[in-house]
């Protein structure tokens, strides 16, 4: 009996780099980081739905936020970001696997202007935000706070 091996892309997911708790707790998987632009995936389990069973829009507004920084931070990845300002509108109700997608505006020295768009699996756009972030640099003891 003749055995075939069946060759599946599996996507590569990237590392955000230090850990996001919150994020990690969220299950968002980082798919793209470069030149400016970002793509988050993420599947809303039961635990992040409203009341209507579609994604809460504290989870939409999170995926957001880490949308845009991680597009802000993909010019230069040693930097931390922090949001200093966001401001969000919803489309439609966002159900499903959805796809996070960033990208950075403007860059001055010390801060960042972003977009992000929140797409549902038939790609209809459910959630616009633009976001405004500033670069902070990584102190040697940020990641070892995490372990103390």
């Amino acid at each position: 009996m003749a055995r075939f091996l069946v060759h599946r892309k599996i996507p590569t997911v990237l590392s955000f780099g230090p850990e996001i708790p919150f994020v990690h707790e969220l299950g968002f998987a980082l798919q793209k980081m470069e030149g400016g632009e970002s793509e988050l995936h993420y599947t809303p389990r039961p635990e992040h739905l409203n009341s209507f069973g579609v994604t809460h829009g504290g989870a939409s507004m999170t995926l957001l936020d880490v949308t845009m920084a991680v597009a802000a931070r993909s010019v230069d990845f040693q930097s931390g970001v922090v949001t200093i300002e966001m401001k969000t509108s919803f489309m439609q109700a966002a159900k499903g696997p959805l796809v996070g997608k960033g990208a950075l505006l403007h860059r001055t020295g010390t801060m960042a202007f972003t977009e992000g768009r929140i797409y549902d699996a038939e790609g209809r756009l459910c959630a616009h935000a633009t976001g405004t972030f500033k670069y902070m640099k990584r102190k040697p003891t940020d990641t070892a706070l995490a372990t103390d």
